[in-house]
């Protein structure tokens, strides 16, 4: 049985849809099962035999998360060291997300899974502690750090864009930040791809969509591409900005570009383009 946690977010929600088409056993739990609360976890999984536990739970708010350090910490921290603790009572593989955000973004050149980690901000830094709950509690797990995320379900860049494309005539991005876009289809895939081929490999991996651009390329491909499927049909003045120039209450990481090297060599990951995974979604929107 594959026990998936916060169905109902952004990857969560995708995930579901995943384990629904692929004719898995499974269970979920979203806020009814607090993460915060071990006794609800161990009573939720009580009699239950769990082979695999699927965390896509977390506090995710980055600017927030400076204001509620407190909140952030127990569920990113405290949350994660009792779905920890409830694999290894079951002898479950944990696969666990982290983020980008655990480095500081000032390296000059691609991040991989053995520089040092130091976070500029809260949101980071208790994803850290999370990461560091999972290794020192389980033997068997999957830590995926990931990076600019979008999908279907939530909010995320792709849908800010195609919003403010609709309402405004020009629109300005930030493009000194460096990074790679992921459609969490492709994490899905991942997920799927580990399980079905009872991945061993146990550890932390960098996993994005191939390629790396900025905010303000990404914003010109989402316009492009939506002009061409006919999602836009505006003409719409896209303007690249510093990131001084439009401040935020936690530290965004220049550079953002993590190394894929390890999971395409351990796991036999294919990566997708970020360009093609893209159109790939916005293609999704056309209506039939």
């Amino acid at each position: 049985m594959i026990w998936l946690i916060g169905n109902k977010g952004m990857l969560g929600s995708d995930m579901e849809l995943m384990l629904k088409g692929s004719g898995c056993d499974y269970i979920v739990s979203d806020a009814e099962v607090d993460i915060t609360d071990y006794d609800q976890l161990s009573g939720f999984t009580a009699g239950r035999k769990i082979s695999w536990i699927i965390n896509c739970s977390a506090y995710a708010a980055v600017d927030k998360a400076e204001d509620e350090p407190e909140l952030a910490y127990k569920i990113n921290d405290n949350g994660v060291l009792n779905i920890a603790k409830i694999a290894r009572e079951k002898d479950s593989v944990l696969i666990h997300f982290s983020t980008d955000y655990v480095f500081s973004g000032d390296k000059n050149g691609i991040y991989n899974e053995d520089d040092k980690a130091c976070p500029a901000g809260i949101y980071g830094k208790s994803k850290l502690q999370g990461e560091k709950q999972v290794m020192d509690t389980l033997e068997k797990y999957f830590i995926f750090r990931i990076s600019w995320l979008y999908g279907e379900f939530g909010n995320n860049f792709v849908y800010t864009m195609l919003r403010l494309f609709s309402e405004r005539e020009e629109v300005r991005v930030v493009n000194d930040q460096t990074g790679s876009p992921t459609y969490t289809s492709d994490v899905v895939d991942l997920v799927l791809f580990v399980i079905n081929n009872g991945a061993d490999n146990f550890g932390i991996y960098h996993f994005t969509n191939d390629g790396v651009t900025t905010w303000y390329d990404f914003a010109l491909k989402i316009y492009r591409l939506s002009k061409e499927l006919g999602l836009l049909n505006k003409d719409v003045n896209i303007l690249p900005i510093k990131t001084k120039e439009y401040p935020t209450k936690a530290k965004r990481p220049v550079n953002s570009c993590l190394e894929k090297e390890k999971i395409k060599h351990n796991l036999g990951i294919v990566l997708q383009p970020w360009e093609k995974s893209l159109r790939k979604f916005l293609s999704s929107k056309v209506k039939k």
